[in-house]
């Protein structure tokens, strides 16, 4: 019996293990799940400084014709301290001298004998950033389960911590299976057809910054198909395409079952991709897809990527989708979920001119697709869907409805 989306989703995340932990150096974090937190130790900025290139004055010199006696420069260790009417010269960042109660930039003074004149009515610490203004000594910086992009490896440095503790990224293990199927470095022959599948979802999963391992091609007999799988069985996702409908030459899902298979559910209630397969032997999990170029691709957006989310030890590891307009009037067939490829611009979405499940070529036009409800027949223009990017990873730490109704 087919289950809905939201049932194969429950099953995924409640059958999908975190992958275990190891210590990388924060210059090769780029992309991995922390896996602790992190507490600032130090204060930032460290000490009190100036944000201008100007003068540290009192302010009961407004006003006032003053003597510049120095220059301090940052990472310069002054030791002395600020009297009234005079003016310290000070470059930004640079460490506030003793006495300072504000920095007057530059262009806000002029030259006068003996010194710089000060403008009227200084503000007190106007221009003086504060120590620990920024992050405080003990504040909690990144949680567990938070991803390590480019800006959070800017708060990792701010600390100076040099290796943190994340989550292993998953392994995926690929192959098709079909005796139709070559693959692109190979001669084709009028009657076979190139292997798409596999590149694709190789690359996406790249994108996705999983480790990927391309097992090959396998044709369609029990045998070699077990070939495939033991090769497979050291990764942690074994994602296949082909075999799993119910037609002779259909022998994936039967070859896994030699393998301690358990089959989470083999049907969802979608269009295309039916027959979309998820289970698992132990803590690995197995993602068996429909051999239609398009039913493949956007079944693994919805079901691939929720294991790999689900696998990755993210916090944020639902899926989330966007808000956008029609751009058109369309009509569609009810009866079962329908998932539509489109182009979204910012604000509208617009389907795809033409689309079926063993096209290639809206794939390479769409950079999202929605899911319309079984008894929707008609989405007007200017109406809001719900897209889900295949571009970038929009995710949320709650499940998200991802059904426009």
């Amino acid at each position: 019996m087919a289950v809905t989306i939201e049932k194969a989703l429950e099953l995924i995340y409640t059958n999908t293990k975190p992958k275990s932990l190891k210590i990388i150096p924060i210059e090769e974090a780029l992309g991995y799940i922390l896996a602790e937190d992190i507490t600032a130790v130090h204060n930032l900025p460290p000490y009190d400084n100036s944000a201008m290139d100007g003068y540290a004055v009192k302010i009961e010199d407004s006003g006032k014709c003053v003597t510049v006696h120095c220059t301090i420069f940052a990472g310069d260790d002054f030791k002395g301290e600020l009297s009234c009417g005079e003016a310290i010269k000070i470059m930004t960042g640079a460490r506030i001298p003793l006495g300072t109660q504000c920095i007057v930039p530059i262009e806000d003074t002029q030259i006068c004998d003996g010194g710089v004149k000060l403008p009227e009515n200084l503000t007190i610490s106007k221009h003086i950033r504060f120590a620990g203004e920024d992050i405080k000594k003990g504040q909690k910086l990144l949680s567990r389960g938070d991803k390590i992009d480019a800006h959070q490896i800017t708060l990792l440095a701010s600390q100076g911590i040099s290796h943190i503790k994340v989550y292993k990224k998953p392994r995926i293990a690929l192959f098709a299976s079909g005796n139709e199927l070559k693959m692109h470095f190979e001669q084709v022959e009028e009657y076979q057809l190139y292997n798409t599948n596999t590149p694709t979802l190789l690359a996406r999963a790249k994108e996705l910054r999983c480790e990927v391992e391309f097992i090959g091609t396998a044709v369609d007999t029990l045998d070699d198909i077990h070939t495939h799988i033991k090769s497979a069985l050291d990764c942690d996702i074994i994602i296949t395409s082909g075999g799993v409908s119910v037609g002779d030459a259909d022998f994936t899902k039967e070859a896994f079952g030699n393998f301690g298979y358990e089959i989470l559910f083999d049907k969802v209630e979608i269009k295309p991709g039916k027959p979309t397969t998820v289970g698992k032997i132990g803590d690995k999990m197995i993602l068996n897809l429909p051999g239609n170029p398009l039913a493949a691709a956007l079944n693994f957006e919805l079901f691939g990527r929720s294991i790999i989310y689900a696998m990755s030890g993210a916090k944020a590891k639902f899926i989330n989708p966007i808000r956008a307009k029609m751009k058109n009037d369309f009509q569609l067939r009810p009866g079962r979920r329908s998932v539509i490829p489109g182009y979204f611009d910012g604000e509208f979405f617009t389907v795809c001119e033409q689309y079926a499940p063993g096209m290639i070529s809206p794939l390479a036009q769409a950079n999202s697709f929605i899911i319309a409800s079984q008894t929707c027949d008609f989405i007007k223009e200017g109406s809001s869907v719900k897209i889900i990017s295949t571009k970038f990873s929009f995710t949320a730490k709650e499940f998200q409805e991802l059904v426009t109704p």
